[in-house]
């Protein structure tokens, strides 16, 4: 099934101070903070929601339509997608910007200094759902936030099924707005926090979103993940991982597993134990596009993890 994946592409510059910024910035004096801290070491990394979750899938073997909007500087993205195999007819150029930029600068105690530049994410309105034929679902990820509006109301219009993502765009609306995206879509997915910002902005219960939604899923880090559907509530449990790199880039990489599970109409428990396993793959790797399997090897994975195949 063809799935329109909605959302952000960003290059992620990943940059580690080799000291501890609590040694380099006095408190008394944050309200005139001129600081600068040397890294000697960077890496670029193709990011955004978008391209996550498109890799992803397709290293499921599923078919991703990615839709977003990039910059002049995407070239060297353009080429990675080409040789996963991801289609990216739908990726528009916006002249005149740069793609969406992460800066962002880790310690020695893992605390984090990040800048983002949205560049031509702002304007992903431009591309239509429409514009993509045959497409059987979808998701709208965190993006631009016309864009997000726009892409649900045009999925719904559409009659496409599709889950609404709101991620980091959270913040950007507010309870009415929420309440409307989430009339709209056919599923939510969020982590806890998000759950918990949605639910006191809103004043909704799961009950009461449950109304609208076919399902709920609501990742809780190491601690698993729960599916909430109107025929009750499904844990899904947590993988084992013995080397954990990076967990930047997992929630993408399990709403691959979650399109995947969807698109080919396997029952929510599977579903979910596809997704928690795509995450824990994924957080053994640095980068969020970095890791690598064959669909034998996911089988032979899930098998070892669950005692049972799909």
């Amino acid at each position: 099934m063809r799935t329109l994946i909605c959302g952000s592409f960003a290059f992620d510059r990943i940059m580690v101070f080799e000291d501890r910024f609590k040694n380099h910035i006095l408190p008394e004096k944050v309200h005139m903070l001129n600081v600068s801290f040397l890294v000697p070491t960077m890496r670029r990394e193709f990011g955004g929601c978008a391209g996550n979750i498109a890799y992803g899938l397709k290293l499921l073997g599923g078919d991703p339509v990615a839709m977003g909007t990039v910059g002049e500087d995407f070239g060297p993205y353009a080429e990675w997608m080409d040789k996963c195999g991801v289609d990216r007819g739908h990726v528009t150029e916006v002249p005149g910007t740069f793609t969406a930029q992460a800066f962002i600068v880790t310690d020695l105690d893992d605390n984090q200094i990040n800048a983002f530049h949205p560049g031509a994410m702002t304007f992903s309105n431009r591309n239509k759902v429409s514009d993509a034929s045959d497409i059987g679902l979808g998701i709208v990820s965190p993006d631009g936030r016309d864009g997000m509006i726009e892409h649900a109301e045009q999925f719904h219009a559409a009659g496409i099924p599709f889950i609404f993502d709101p991620g980091q765009g959270l913040p950007m609306f507010d309870a009415d707005m929420l309440r409307k995206l989430i009339g709209q879509a056919t599923w939510l997915a969020t982590n806890d926090y998000e759950w918990e910002m949605i639910a006191e902005r809103t004043g909704m219960t799961i009950e009461e979103a449950l109304g609208q939604l076919a399902a709920i899923v609501i990742t809780r880090g190491k601690e698993g993940s729960t599916i909430h559907t109107r025929d009750g509530r499904i844990d899904i449990p947590v993988v084992s991982v013995e080397d954990c790199q990076d967990p930047t880039g997992c929630g993408d990489a399990y709403r691959a597993g979650l399109l995947y599970g969807l698109a080919n109409k396997l029952d929510w428990q599977t579903t979910g134990r596809i997704a928690s396993l795509m995450g824990a793959i994924k957080i053994a790797k640095n980068g969020t596009q970095n890791h690598r399997f064959t669909m034998d090897e996911f089988h032979g994975r899930y098998r070892a993890e669950f005692g049972a195949d799909f």
